[in-house]
């Protein structure tokens, strides 16, 4: 992860809790197959430093299906075409902004590269098992990523899609921070509140008042 995350976060990452996560992933990626690739596990902390994130969008854990997660909530590489609660994510933008999304298919590292953090809540999963990582031990360590982005940065968006998501609310300050939820992009769940929520003009408008570039989305 960028040395400034590390820093940051030195309290858990040298915790005996850590240091538990880190062997029981490793001992998961000796035996089975998981995602994303090991060396792909911290790519939302590798492409968007803490002094550099503008913008939070947490999702729940990677995509099970092998070739389309590499470390970043939502995103997939080409030539993987994106995923159901990604194409529902760039329809959004298309109608929230007037025009479509300016990513190669389904590639969010432009996103990343602007100070988007793309964080899942749960960072690896064994292959075609959704959430078969919840509870190893990542929630307390992305708990303590969504801390320290709240205590350590000023007027940060966080854009928190589905009940998942929305739990980490208490975790954030409104005084500094603007939240704004929805429901989850999920094909399941797309049309009770996220289609329509307008939060990526939401989230620019209020980057600019607070005098920061807006993310071409």
């Amino acid at each position: 992860m960028h040395t400034d995350w590390r820093d940051a976060l030195e309290p858990f990452v040298s915790s005996a809790d850590f240091a538990a996560l880190r062997a029981r992933v490793r001992s998961a990626y000796d035996r089975e197959q998981i995602l994303p690739a090991y060396e792909h596990i911290y790519a939302a902390l590798q492409l968007c430093s803490l002094a550099q994130t503008r913008v939070v969008i947490l999702g729940q854990d990677p995509y099970p299906t092998p070739g389309q997660a590499h470390g970043l909530a939502f995103s997939v590489l080409p030539p993987t075409q994106p995923p159901p609660s990604l194409r529902n994510i760039l329809t959004e933008i298309a109608s929230d902004l007037g025009r479509p999304a300016h990513i190669a298919l389904g590639d969010l590292t432009p996103w990343a590269r602007q100070g988007v953090l793309l964080l899942n809540a749960v960072l690896t999963c064994r292959a075609h098992a959704p959430l078969s990582h919840a509870g190893l031990g990542w929630e307390a360590f992305t708990d303590a990523i969504i801390r320290t982005v709240s205590e350590h940065r000023e007027h940060v968006v966080f854009l928190l899609w589905g009940a998942k998501a929305k739990a980490k609310r208490a975790l954030i300050d409104p005084k500094r921070h603007l939240v704004l939820t929805a429901a989850h992009p999920s094909p399941l769940s797309a049309y009770n509140g996220f289609f329509g929520c307008r939060h990526f003009s939401q989230a620019n408008a209020y980057l600019l008042a607070h005098g920061q570039e807006p993310i071409d989305w």
